[in-house]
């Protein structure tokens, strides 16, 4: 029978890297990503986790660290944040097109300048061309389930790619909720032993890792690549389908949607920021408006089709980014309003841009962007409580 314990998200994600029996964990602590850590330190240290924690001393040599641990076929962990993000950036690519199956946390921050430790999206969409497979989770039980499922999803041989998870700095990471930890022997049953590919290294495989390719070849090293993680839709699908049977909850894959069967309105989340958004949706049905919220929990790969089916009967969608990409508009936006051109689909899109620095996005605020969606009116993109008129 499973526990039950308070945990913020940080200790969630500790739980269920610790549940996964990693190989390796190269740390190096940051703000809002530390208590992560430091949690798994303390099962390396108590010996609830028998794995190699390995203490670096950046950011960059945690990634370095990762690359070479999960090239020899090492079930490998790291944590990261913020500028600490963008300062392993150069290993990412590294990492996704030696096609390794590491897991990170990545516990959404502000980038400067100015400085600020609270929590938006910027950091994960600088990087977001990077070839990781990127996740984002709602609350302290989807963080943990999401590592299990992470590590299965990477290590698939159709996939073989790394996994990022992300989660809201704050909200998410040092909020305390009611999870449910499985029983280790109900995940060593869902997620065995790591098989190692037969193009990582060992000593019966002499092989070369981070090659040379000239430009005959590169491209179909990436077409390779970019293709691959299309398979991640049917693939995730599988392994949600299969944790629900072990473990009895789900989470509908790579979109869902709440509400939007009906809806005249819909507002497109990631994170956090749904559960708020739910909660003005209940309350603005009970007065008789027909709004929804569609959740993306996969951002790479795109679910192009599945976000579309779930959004085109409306007649307008808005996209709460928490985001800019400086110079046009929120990233998700634009990876929204792509996929309803590519599909024939043409309904009112508004771009609302929030939560910067970890600017609060109220009810009020939520109420405020479907009642512009009701109305048709207003700019395409729109500042939400920023404290600035632009």
């Amino acid at each position: 029978m499973s526990d039950f314990a308070f945990l913020s998200g940080n200790e969630a994600i500790a739980y269920g890297v610790k549940l996964s029996r990693p190989h390796v964990i190269a740390a190096y602590p940051i703000t809002p990503q530390t208590k992560a850590v430091e949690k798994l330190s303390s099962f390396v240290q108590d010996g609830e986790l028998d794995c190699k924690y390995m203490h670096v001393e950046s950011e960059h040599s945690a990634m370095a660290c990762s690359i070479g641990s999960s090239s020899v076929g090492a079930r490998t962990f790291t944590a990261t944040s913020s500028q600490g993000l963008l300062y392993m950036s150069e290993c990412l690519p590294y990492a996704s097109g030696a096609r390794l199956p590491i897991v990170m946390m990545n516990a959404n921050r502000s980038i400067a300048t100015p400085w600020n430790i609270y929590g938006d999206q910027m950091d994960s969409m600088h990087v977001i061309n990077s070839g990781w497979i990127q996740l984002y989770v709602e609350d302290a039980q989807e963080a943990l389930d999401m590592v299990i499922q992470s590590f299965k999803l990477a290590e698939n041989h159709n996939i073989l790619t790394p996994v990022m998870i992300n989660v809201d700095g704050f909200v998410l990471t040092h909020t305390y909720e009611k999870v449910e930890i499985p029983l280790q022997e109900e995940v060593d049953n869902f997620l065995p032993e790591i098989q190692a590919s037969p193009h990582l290294m060992s000593d019966d495989n002499k092989t070369s890792m981070c090659i040379s390719a000239g430009n005959q070849h590169y491209m179909g090293f990436k077409v390779k690549q970019h293709r691959d993680m299309f398979k991640v839709f049917d693939e995730l699908k599988q392994i949600d389908n299969d944790f629900h049977k072990a473990f009895g909850r789900n989470y509908g894959s790579a979109v869902e949607g709440y509400q939007f069967e009906d809806a005249e309105a819909l507002l497109i989340t990631t994170g956090s920021v749904t559960g708020t958004v739910r909660v003005v949706v209940d309350e603005m049905r009970a007065e008789g408006k027909k709004v929804g919220v569609v959740k993306l929990r996969l951002l790479r790969p795109f679910p192009a089709g599945d976000l579309v089916s779930k959004i085109s009967g409306a007649k307008a969608v808005g996209v709460l980014d928490k985001n800019i990409s400086f110079g046009y508009e929120g990233t998700v936006f634009t990876n929204v309003n792509s996929a309803l051109f590519q599909k024939g689909a043409s309904l009112k899109t508004i771009n609302f841009i929030g939560g910067l620095g970890g600017k609060d996005i109220t009810k009020g605020n939520i109420r405020q962007m479907f009642q512009t969606l009701q109305s048709g009116e207003g700019e395409t993109v729109q500042y939400s409580n920023m404290g600035c008129t632009l």
